[in-house]
């Protein structure tokens, strides 16, 4: 089995995810010890509610260099919700609130024009290949993983990433928004793959499997 080491923030879904890390194989270990977190062959950044909160978190625990190491190290990374959003320059919710400056971007707020398009954006919804990038149909995280395969959502807040070349899936919510991106060892998404019944557990399978 492989080693999954899970962050605690006291945010997002920790129960569901470490259940369906342990379910693809993983051997999931949850930890808010930024030892514990430098050392991990695997990371697995979770995290949904308020932007500023997470952060906040984070920082009571001395968490941020811990996860700046392991990107840097080279480790594979994956974030999910506030996970993939933390990684970016700032978030304009409770804010700005400084991210961890990782990728370059923000974090903005859905500003629909139509009713027709609720905040937060919650439910299933489908995800699709940027054209321009035929390498992201190789991603070994996104193996199996047909363009156009629905995931599950829910958030009012979504990355504006300043470099679209890292975004390897988008979707539409009456605007184009990154679903999920990538850089080196790093692969984070906006939807929940713990919530995203089959297709979620296949890229949780990827990221536990893939060298």
């Amino acid at each position: 089995m492989s080693a999954v080491t899970v962050v605690d923030t006291g945010s997002g879904n920790l129960r569901s995810v470490t259940k369906a890390l342990a379910h693809v194989g993983g051997q999931p270990i949850l930890s808010a010890d930024p030892d514990v977190i430098r050392r991990a062959e695997r990371l697995v950044v979770p995290g949904q509610g308020a932007f500023g909160a997470f952060v906040a978190a984070m920082h009571e625990r001395g968490l941020e260099d811990a996860l700046r190491e392991v990107i840097a190290a080279g480790r594979p990374f994956l974030g999910i919700c506030l996970g993939l959003q933390v990684l970016f320059d700032d978030s304009e919710e409770q804010g700005p609130v400084p991210g961890l400056g990782v990728l370059p971007g923000r974090v903005v707020r859905f500003r629909p024009r139509s009713h027709a398009y609720k905040v937060p954006h919650m439910g299933w919804n489908q995800v699709t290949r940027p054209p321009e990038r035929a390498d992201a149909a190789a991603d070994p995280v996104l193996a199996g993983i047909d363009d156009g395969t629905y995931f599950y959502f829910v958030h009012s807040y979504h990355v504006a990433p300043a470099d679209e070349s890292s975004v390897v899936l988008w979707c539409e919510y009456e605007t184009r928004f990154a679903a999920a991106v990538r850089k080196d060892n790093l692969f984070a998404c906006q939807f929940h793959p713990e919530k995203s019944h089959a297709p979620g557990l296949r890229l949780l399978r990827n990221f536990v499997t893939a060298p």
